[in-house]
């Protein structure tokens, strides 16, 4: 089955090249130039030549031989020259449509009306059967005998059928045989193996602890690295519905993509990527290219196939039940096809890897320059380990000494650290103590939360995924084609994550009345109170205080549950008329998630933190002494935790419905370079994305301070809150394509052997961001035969998505560095270099959509070489090279300043003597006071939140050369070998700073603010984070007989670290790494009796690891483990 797929595919290729015109192609003798060598690949020849559509299945033409071929035939001249002797023959199934099918022993299955003697060369007068004449020789033939007849295929880059301007395209086409030496099992996984599509900023291993952002089964398409949205994708040459939960991209907006976990790999014939921008054929998001996943058809048969694997030291296993099912129809007038996959994999654990293992990697990069600095113990500040204050910000004293500071903050903390003002005589118990201030300061850093050591938090989620496809295809009549298709994913994931902790943006005061609380009243449910600290200034009535910072540790992990649906119908119909070839069709998709987590209601916490009764729950009892950064041992009591939690559920969906109608000719005028060709359509799609958030997020139900009366817009611990967002959109568009033959190889130009030109412009209207119109050219020059130079220039757009511009007000919160505390900490030598800081803090960003955001728009132009050294096939085989540079420059791409570069901005402000409006913040506590002493700066307080709207931004600049190769040597006698390679350069990727990040950068280079600072998304970005220069993989496969072997490599090149950079701005640099797969297989019998294939492979086979980042690895470019074996096993029938 596997060298029957790759003939599939091969003659999927001759269709997609070949025109659907008229039955010209068969009755006019044209030039005809094919080599010597394999039967496959000389009809592939034909067919591109030709313009008929020629399709063949059987796998064993591809070990016959065909002669060397040169002259003007006609179509079937051509074909009976190269099947002489081959057993096999060809018949019409349509005026424009050959099959190549086996010729029976004692008859040929053409019938003898349709069979002629092999002509002459120059043979010109071969009759080309009508409709009726095929159907009736079709009706005399065994119809059990023949295969069914492939779709037409449109490859992708062009709507003309049989345009061969297809050879001006730079296109990568990933078959079978590829994604079998990839050893792929997921969507993701096949996309991290092509380098041109970039880094994976949707991945499984990204696992948020808020439902904020996209997180479960989930993968992303970046093509070009220009940025998730920036690439189109297709489905069998249809566009797809994109996942509706966005993530916050590189420049703090939400992007949306496609789920690439959604595409059936068991399913897939061949994937091809589009390397040029195609917003002029394509339409909107198509600024990098195109990417086109083309699905099994046509097959006749029942195929099982059952996969297992796992990666060596972890308990991690994968398994995958597949099944292909498929029918011709009506004695090969149509085909019905289904395919079925069900895939398990269980969740890989933090403690299976040390790179994993924990939250703070500094004991990984002992050795390093790196060695020690804080900025590497990535663990939480809001910790199990309370922070308090005092309502009123009354400072506390015991018996004359201050618990508290002057802002009456204090933390808790074991009594070894030091620091401690209270004792355990009159203090708390348990080896606890209360210290005054937060439990930042570097003498607290035991007291991080590290969840990784507590809960052995998932790195990747279990998941259970479900894909069914089915599709099909019927001839109503020799000229009308009803065809359809329908598919359905689903896929749960479960996780283990951090439990919830609290946001200073919404706070939670603890009444005090709390049976624990040590500034509580003295008399409690008419006894004197066991828990209130003796001999304190607090009055009778006791003190509230607010948990300002604090994990509900002893609750839990928040356990995560993510449900992804998608389901897509597609009913159309293909017809020839007026000498073109008409495709009308209607889509509708529609993908939902369902996040549903663990998580805690303020409204019940604050109600058990007000309970006066030991059933209260406790925020006063730390957590382990022995692992002050680990588990919560020190529970509180059951009904008080069982009283607290909830569930907190996020619903997203979205739908696309789309109508087109099309038509394209192949040869709508002969000029003297060929056949001009043209296609044009047009097409109306209907967008629609919701957002239906949490009731305890949306502000149905908020939590109002019972003490304060302070009302919160969220009622859920940890999460800010966040309002439903809708959004709809119609598209309207019509688009006209060129295919023009300037030059052919019958005009005998000098070292020109053909010229043909590509023309193409597309308008689309959007009922909400306006109208916009695009071109594109495209030309090859064949200068010789074997040697092809190709250009493009293309204009392009993308339309901002419906989040960006529907989203009202939104809060977010994200760790981020307040600079001026750091430059304050360094004047006065607190600090050595900004590496050591420690002033981070969860900040909050409020984002606002904007109605009035206007379509990217982008000019991308290419210029490459396709080398062929014909005169190497008949003792080397087939070879060629090709080389391509890209340019793309974008502009108003839609961004944010963002909160991280705000905090720099009021940094450079306070410096130079003024504040970043934008930059809310508190009074100064008197710790804040303190820690500026000295420093020659303005006290500062907290910052409350930072405000942003979404606006279109200044151009990106991108540049790279993609450069491929591929061998397919000549059977000697030792089986088949090919080799193939694919290399991505990124050469130039420059983002233009505006004004005010301009202003940081020079503010920079001028030594006014410390080189230590991280300013986002500003100047060049290449091998910056997920931008490597160089991506490289390479391909081997051999075959004999029953035995194949198959090979792959795959190069990354070294990037640098944003996260973490020494006190000279130099970041550190995450190595190159080099990774091998292997594979072998054996396959036995036949279709009649059954067919089976064993294969045994393993990913990774040196057992690399993912070099080391400041988070331990990074997810977007490796996954997190190494050698990972598989066995697979194929039956056929």
């Amino acid at each position: 089955m596997k060298k029957t797929m790759h003939f599939l595919s091969l003659s999927a290729c001759a269709v997609a090249l070949a025109t659907p015109a008229q039955a010209a192609s068969g009755d006019r003798a044209v030039a005809v130039d094919v080599a010597a060598g394999r039967l496959d690949s000389a009809l592939l020849q034909v067919a591109q030549q030709t313009g008929v559509q020629l399709v063949f299945t059987d796998p064993a033409i591809g070990t016959k031989t065909a002669p060397r071929l040169a002259g003007r035939f006609t179509t079937g001249g051509a074909l009976d020259r190269l099947l002489a002797n081959s057993g096999y023959t060809w018949r019409y199934t349509g005026p424009n449509r050959i099959r190549v099918i086996a010729q029976p022993a004692a008859a040929a299955l053409r019938p003898a009306a349709l069979v002629q003697a092999a002509p002459p060369a120059s043979d010109e007068g071969r009759v080309v059967p009508s409709n009726e004449q095929v159907e009736a020789a079709l009706a005399a033939d065994d119809a059990g005998t023949a295969p069914a007849a492939a779709d037409d295929i449109v490859v992708v880059g062009s709507q003309i059928r049989g345009a061969k301007t297809t050879a001006a395209l730079p296109v990568t086409v990933v078959d079978e045989r590829q994604i079998a030496n990839t050893g792929a099992v997921t969507g993701d996984e096949l996309f991290r193996s092509i380098p041109q599509l970039g880094d994976v900023t949707f991945n499984s291993s990204y696992l948020p602890n808020s439902s904020n952002a996209a997180r479960g089964d989930v993968g992303s398409v970046n093509l070009r690295n220009l940025g998730v949205g920036n690439t189109l994708v297709l489905l069998n040459g249809r566009r797809v519905v994109n996942h509706p939960t966005s993530r916050a991209d590189e420049n703090l907006v939400p992007v949306l993509t496609y789920n690439t976990n959604a595409i059936p790999v068991f399913g897939l014939e061949r994937l091809e990527v589009l390397r040029d921008g195609a917003a002029a054929i394509y339409g909107s998001d198509a600024v990098a290219g195109v990417v086109n996943t083309v699905l099994r058809t046509d097959y006749d048969g029942v195929q099982i196939e059952g996969q297992t694997g796992y990666p060596e030291g972890t308990s991690l296993t994968e398994s995958n039940l597949n099944l292909l099912l498929g029918k011709n129809l009506g004695g090969g007038r149509g085909n019905v096809t289904l395919f079925a996959s069900y895939a398990t994999r269980s969740g890989l654990r933090s403690s299976e890897q040390d790179y994993t293992a924990s939250d703070d990697t500094r004991p990984l990069f002992v050795g390093t320059r790196f060695e020690g600095v804080s900025a590497l113990d990535g663990r939480a500040s809001i910790t199990p380990w309370g922070s308090f204050q005092t309502v009123g910000n009354v400072q506390v004293r015991q018996n004359g000494t201050a618990l508290t500071n002057a802002s009456g903050q204090f933390h808790i903390q074991p009594s070894t650290n030091t620091g401690c003002q209270t004792n355990a005589t009159t203090g708390l118990k348990n080896g606890l103590c209360i210290d005054d201030g937060t439990n930042t300061a570097a003498a607290d850093r035991n007291l991080r939360f590290d969840p990784r050591v507590a809960y052995d938090t998932y790195i990747q989620p279990k998941v259970e995924r479900i894909n069914l496809f089915l599709n099909g295809h019927y001839d109503l009549t020799d000229g009308l084609e009803l065809f359809g298709e329908a598919g359905y994913y689903s896929a749960t994931t479960d996780s283990i994550q951090s439990s919830s902790g609290t946001l200073s943006s919404l706070p939670i005061v603890i009444p005090a009345t709390n049976y624990y609380n040590p500034f509580g009243p003295t008399v409690l449910n008419g006894a004197a109170n066991p828990n209130r600290l003796p001999g304190i200034n607090a009055p009778a009535a006791g003190l509230p205080v607010t948990l300002s910072s604090y994990n509900i540790a002893d609750a839990g992990p928040n356990l995560v549950h993510v449900k992804n649906d998608q389901w897509r119908a597609l009913a159309g119909l293909r017809w020839e008329w007026l000498g073109f070839r008409w495709e009308s069709a209607a889509l509708y998709s529609e993908a939902s998630v369902r996040d549903t987590s663990d998580g805690i209601s303020a409204t019940a916490l604050q109600r058990q933190l007000g309970l006066s009764t030991p059933d209260a729950y406790n925020p006063f009892n730390g957590s382990d002494l022995a692992n002050p950064s680990g588990a919560d041992t020190t529970l509180s009591n059951a009904a008080a935790l069982n009283a607290i939690r909830i569930k907190s559920t996020r619903f997203s969906k979205s739908t696309l419905a789309l109508a087109d109608l099309k038509a394209s000719r192949a040869d709508l005028l002969t000029l003297p370079g060929g056949n001009l060709g043209i296609a044009f359509g047009a097409e109306v799609r209907r967008e629609t994305q919701l957002d239906d958030r949490d009731p305890r997020v949306d502000g149905t139900i908020t939590f109002t301070d019972s003490v304060t009366g302070r009302q919160l817009g969220s009622d859920l611990v940890g999460t800010s809150p966040s309002p439903d967002t809708s959004g709809r959109r119609t598209v309207a568009a019509a688009f006209v394509e060129l295919a023009v033959p300037v030059v052919g190889p019958d005009m005998n130009v000098p070292l020109m052997r053909s010229l043909e030109v590509q023309l193409a412009g597309r308008f689309e209207h959007y009922s909400d961001v306006g109208s916009v119109a695009k071109p594109k050219v495209a030309a090859a020059w064949e200068v010789v035969r074997g040697l092809r130079l190709r250009g493009s220039y293309a204009e392009g757009f993308k339309a901002p998505n419906l989040e960006q511009i529907n989203a009202r007000v939104v809060t977010r919160s994200n760790t981020r560095t307040d600079w001026i505390r750091c430059e304050a900490q360094l004047r006065t030598g607190a600090i050595n270099s900004f590496a050591n800081c420690a002033q981070s803090f969860a900040i909050q960003a409020q984002r606002a959509g904007n109605p009035d955001l206007k379509p990217e728009t982008s000019n991308t132009w290419s210029a490459g070489v396709v080398l062929e050294p014909r005169f190497l096939e008949g003792s080397l085989g087939r070879v060629t090279f090709t080389a391509d540079y890209w340019h793309v420059q974008q502009k108003g791409i839609v961004g944010i300043f963002g909160e991280g570069n705000a905090l720099i901005a009021d940094y450079l402000a306070r410096v130079s003597g003024s504040t970043n409006p934008n930059v809310i913040r508190a009074a100064p506590t008197a710790d804040d006071i303190a820690l500026f002493a000295g420093s020659g700066i303005a006290p500062v307080g907290r910052v409350d939140y930072v405000r942003d709207q979404y606006v279109n931004l200044l151009p990106q600049e991108a540049a790279g050369v993609d450069l491929s190769a591929t061998w397919e040597l000549p059977d000697f006698g030792a089986g088949r070998f090919s080799f193939a390679a694919n290399a991505a350069y990124l050469d130039k990727f420059f983002l233009q700073p505006s004004p005010p990040i301009q202003e940081l950068i020079d503010a920079r280079a001028a030594g006014t603010i410390n080189a230590g600072t991280n300013i986002a998304d500003a100047g060049s970005l290449v091998r910056q984070n997920g931008k490597p220069r160089w991506r490289v993989t390479g391909s081997a496969n051999w075959r004999y007989e029953k035995f194949e072997l198959g090979a792959f490599t795959q190069y990354t090149g070294d990037v640098e670290d944003t996260g973490l950079i020494d006190s000279a701005g130099v970041p550190w640099l995450i190595a190159s790494q080099m990774t091998y797969n292997l594979y072998g297989q054996i396959t036995v019998g036949n279709k009649r009796e059954g067919r089976y294939r064993m294969r045994i492979g393993v990913r990774n086979l040196t057992d690399a690891k993912p070099p080391l980042s400041s988070n331990g690895f990074l997810g977007s470019l490796y996954t997190p483990y190494g050698r990972y074996w598989y066995a697979n096993l194929r039956a056929s029938f």
